[in-house]
């Protein structure tokens, strides 16, 4: 079923998202209207210090009640930009490593209800430790694990990011196959 846009109206239009009510009318000739954030699309990046250790980060997040949570590092893409070099870079700003070699594992919409940001997952190889470049208003403290130890805090609830979850668990089942960290 397809519908048809009459009429788009911005309600907010900030730095990073796009608030727009989008009135619509199906085949039928019923007009619905959608709530849609309208988003750059974001990079997740998963550090890869040897085969048996990644890096993690412990993010505060004042959307979620100020929580910390443990995440992979990650960023919003700038207006056409190459979400590569927003990796490449996101990994810098945020953890101070550079990596020699960046491998796509995948992308995913993160909430496409409402949203229209679109994740790009990496996997980072071949770490140089380098400055960490951090804005301002972050608080980031970077943390190392082990592979299967980041994968059972997503069992146990302790990872609760939906771009740290995805991207751990694509990397885990398609690209770490006989590689087994303890």
């Amino acid at each position: 079923m397809s519908n048809r846009l009459i009429e788009k109206q911005v309600i907010f239009n900030g730095n990073k998202v796009r608030l727009e009510l989008h009135h619509l009318e199906n085949e039928e000739g019923e007009r619905v209207r959608r709530e849609v954030c309208v988003h750059p699309g974001a990079v997740v990046i998963l550090p890869l210090l040897d085969q048996r250790r990644i890096l993690l980060i412990r993010n505060h997040r004042y959307a979620v009640g100020g929580q910390i949570l443990i995440e992979l590092p990650a960023g919003t893409l700038e207006k056409n930009e190459d979400p590569m070099n927003c990796a490449g870079r996101e990994l810098l700003e945020e953890t101070g490593y550079l990596a020699a070699r960046l491998k796509p594992i995948g992308n995913f919409y993160s909430s496409p209800g409402i949203l229209t940001e679109k994740m790009y997952a990496f996997a980072a190889y071949d770490l140089e430790k380098q400055t960490a470049a951090l804005e301002e208003v972050k608080q980031i403290e970077v943390v190392e694990a082990s592979l299967d130890h980041a994968v059972s805090m997503i069992k146990d609830g302790r990872i609760h990011d939906g771009k740290t979850i995805a991207t751990l668990l694509m990397y885990e089942r398609f690209f770490a196959s006989g590689v087994r960290t303890g």
